[in-house]
């Protein structure tokens, strides 16, 4: 604290420079003494300690009219009674209080007068600025404009407290009553309200549903007497008290796994060892499985993990048998707008930078806020199904009176076709219940295009049914943890759903791989896709095409090299869909948009193929990631790199990586003459380069604008090896100049073969070990099959 003395005579009166008399801060009380008192500074938060117990008893108003303006003269039992009076008072007309000034007996140091004041009293002084730039870091409102309103009060040789002044006219506007709960002086979580939102905290309700129960059960907001912002504030603090030192199991556990394998990633939010606010961390697997199915992700904050009521919250995704898969995870004691932003931030940085497509979350809006921030390319998308479940609380009446209801919004919202189908349709709904007015469903309509499906087709969500809940969304970790589940026993139960899904993986891949699908038609088609897709995406793709036999294409019209084609179900021709077809590139789309959404081909699509006497799927309408092989392959080179960037900060974990590596080669290397001498090869290529490397500084040099290694060092083409330039300064003549360029010309057409021979190998092996390792699970899920009968 700053203060500044100023002497008058024989008083002493100090000022606050700072002015913390802002929503959040902590009001500071300046002293006054005069020639019988002596300066003794309170503690700072006596003033907030002081509201806080006159808010819990209530305001000892004297006997008369309740709504008695403060006048000269007036008495009160004790300095609280006076302050909880002026605080009532400022609360009816429309005001925040705040303590300001205080005077002290010299004798004993009592307080002998105090002012209370408008919380817009005074001015701001200027704060520090940062040095760097000259603006101040944070920037805060102004809400002081100097307002002169007060109550001053003296005590007596009664023992009892006397108005000595009192100011009433405000220089600002005052605020009406609907919105005076959101003054600072004003908002006090009472002992009931805390009462229920631990109750309904540990029912695995989140701040906005609370708020929602408050306001019904106390007839409105302005009678629950504080903002949401004061809930998030003290279901934090809950957590933190009722936490202590169980979060150290976690972290112990988090710190052991990365110190086995350096790319396992965690992060904590605050200091660890004295203020800890939210845990993040991903595993290598995780990590792996978002460089082939990251271009989807669900965000979900519906666990409630353990007795304190934490959330727990997973980043999950799909793979290619449409199971869900885990990307990382957090566990967040604190849910603020900041919190969901450092959260996000580490997860991308977890994901080396790279963002998803897509992402869904539960409806809320601080998690809007945040992923407008961190992920502004990625399309948002609420899941309707956690607002389908609002939909029970904020519309219970309605659902009890019109047994119907629940129904129609569904099919309101998940039949439509087009965006003036469900307008029309929404709006028939409204009206049709008498609901024009309810502002529940007014604030979802306003965010339809983040939620209702038709507005969301066009990008990817590999969600499999429109009308069906995915598999993904909440259920990764559901049969594991729940309300009762400590952070000692969640690391146990954490393992165990790991070890689950990739066993249910590993099932899915046996089944893929060892049962024939049957086909249903003689289509070439239907043949390329049961050799292409997993089991389950087949069957997906193969009820599209049999779904064909029962529809009609007719051309309507031709647009230079683009045909659209009508195509509508037989016996249901009104209903139609409308499919442009580019036969010269092969680029094809549909009005329904589900290869857009879903990533699979549409039976309208199918049907125009099949008029058109295409027979096989184009290639680029094949997703690899929902084929057999979407986790094959070298997949991860373009982002290894930054997974492994984290990994290379020191000598220690640079030999053991290398040491990893190489140990691979001699495991594999072994099993055949064949791949030992690919091995041996490979391993003599790498340390060639390596020499070279060591002996040049890892320099390289740069020709025709690509870095290539400097030639100096590179005698794998010939084992006798002539400077290029010196070889031309000892010509004489244009016959040996053409003998050298041939020569060269001839050394490099080897040596690019022997690196196609090398690259075809290395891919070779590569291929075996993907075999290998199928096969591998394979027998292991047999084994596990086998000891389950």
């Amino acid at each position: 604290m700053e203060f500044e003395s100023l002497s008058l005579a024989n008083e002493v009166i100090e000022f606050d420079m700072i002015g913390l008399g802002d929503d959040g801060a902590i009001d500071i009380e300046h002293h006054v003494e005069d020639d019988d008192d002596y300066i003794s500074v309170d503690n700072v938060f006596a003033a907030t300690a002081a509201t806080n117990i006159a808010a819990t008893v209530g305001p000892q108003i004297p006997i008369g009219d309740t709504n008695l303006e403060p006048y000269q003269g007036m008495e009160f039992e004790s300095e609280e009674a006076a302050k909880a009076f002026y605080n009532s008072y400022a609360r009816r007309i429309g005001f925040s209080t705040r303590v300001s000034m205080s005077r002290r007996s010299r004798r004993d140091g009592a307080i002998i007068q105090r002012s209370f004041v408008c919380a817009k009293e005074g001015f701001r002084m200027e704060k520090e600025k940062n040095s760097l730039d000259g603006r101040v870091k944070r920037p805060r409102a102004e809400t002081r404009v100097g307002c002169k309103a007060m109550l001053v009060v003296k005590i007596q040789v009664s023992g009892r407290w006397v108005v000595s002044s009192f100011v009433k006219e405000h220089n600002h506007e005052l605020v009406p009553p609907d919105k005076v709960h959101c003054l600072r002086s004003h908002r006090h979580v009472s002992g009931p309200a805390k009462s229920l939102i631990d109750t309904l905290q540990g029912a695995g309700i989140g701040p906005s549903g609370i708020m929602s129960a408050l306001i019904k059960e106390y007839g409105g907001i302005s009678n629950i007497g504080f903002t949401e912002r004061d809930c998030r504030n003290y279901m934090r603090s809950s957590r933190q008290r009722t936490l202590g030192g169980d979060t150290q199991i976690l972290l112990d556990y988090l710190k052991s796994k990365q110190a086995k394998n350096p790319l396992f990633f965690y992060a904590v939010q605050g200091d660890e060892d004295r203020y800890m606010s939210n845990i993040f961390w991903a595993d290598p697997k995780a990590r792996t499985n978002y460089t082939y199915f990251g271009d989807t992700v669900t965000f979900d904050t519906t666990y409630r993990s353990n007795r304190y009521r934490l959330p727990f919250a997973p980043f999950t995704g799909v793979n290619h048998h449409g199971q869900p898969v885990l990307f990382g995870c957090a566990l967040l004691i604190n849910e603020s707008e900041a919190s969901f932003v450092w959260l996000f931030k580490m997860w991308l940085e977890a994901m080396s930078g790279q963002s998803p497509v897509s992402i869904t979350t539960d409806h809320d809006r601080v998690i809007r806020v945040a992923i407008n921030r961190v992920f502004p390319n990625t399309r948002h998308r609420f899941c309707k199904w956690h607002i389908f479940k609002e939909c029970q609380e904020k519309l219970s009446h309605v659902l009890s009176e019109h047994v119907n209801f629940e129904a129609d919004l569904h099919k309101c919202v998940n039949l439509p076709e087009s965006i003036d189908e469900f307008e029309s349709c929404w709006s028939s709904l409204i009206d049709s219940y008498n609901l024009r007015e309810h502002e529940w469903l007014q604030a979802i309509y306003g965010d339809r295009r983040q939620w209702v499906p038709v507005y969301l087709r066009d990008t990817f969500f590999a969600e499999m049914s429109i009308t069906q809940r995915s598999d993904s969304i909440n259920s990764y970790f559901d049969g594991y943890i729940n309300a009762s589940t400590t952070l000692q026993h969640f690391v146990k139960q954490y393992e165990k759903a790991l070890e689950s899904r990739l066993e249910k993986e590993v099932k899915a891949d046996y089944d893929t791989i060892n049962t024939t699908p049957v086909l249903n038609t003689p289509s070439p088609m239907e043949k390329q896709a049961a050799g292409i897709y997993t089991k389950r995406l087949f069957i997906k793709f193969q009820e599209e095409l049999v779904e064909t036999l029962t529809y009609l294409a007719n051309k309507v019209g031709e647009e230079e090299i683009t045909s659209v084609y009508r195509v509508a179900k037989y016996g249901d021709i009104h209903r139609a869909y409308f499919v442009r077809f580019n036969s010269f590139e092969m680029k094809v789309t549909c009005s329904c948009q589900m290869f857009e959404f879903l990533g699979l081909v549409c039976r309208h699509i199918l049907t125009v193929f099949r008029v058109t006497n295409i027979l096989t799927l184009p290639s680029h309408y094949i997703l690899k990631r929902w084929t057999r092989n979407a986790k094959s392959g070298v997949i991860l080179d373009e982002h290894t790199p930054d997974l492994l960037n984290g990994a290379r900060e020191s000598l220690t974990i640079r030999y053991n990586n290398l040491r990893h590596e190489a140990l691979k080669y001699v495991d594999d290397g072994i099993r055949s003459p064949r791949v030992y001498d690919v091995a041996m090869s490979a391993l003599q290529e790498a340390a060639n380069k390596v020499a070279r490397a060591t002996k040049n500084d890892g320099r390289l040099v740069i020709s025709n604008g690509t870095y290539k290694e400097d030639l100096r060092w590179n005698n794998e083409a010939t084992t006798s090896y002539r400077d290029p330039q010196t070889s031309l300064q000892q010509s004489s003549s244009k016959d040996d100049h053409d003998r050298t360029i041939e020569k060269l010309t001839r050394q490099l057409d080897r040596a690019q073969r022997k690196c196609e021979v090398y690259r075809s190998n290395l891919l070779s092996i590569l291929k075996d070990m993907e075999e290998q390792k199928l096969e591998l699970s394979v027998k292991v899920q047999n084994i596990k099959l086998g000891m389950k009968d």
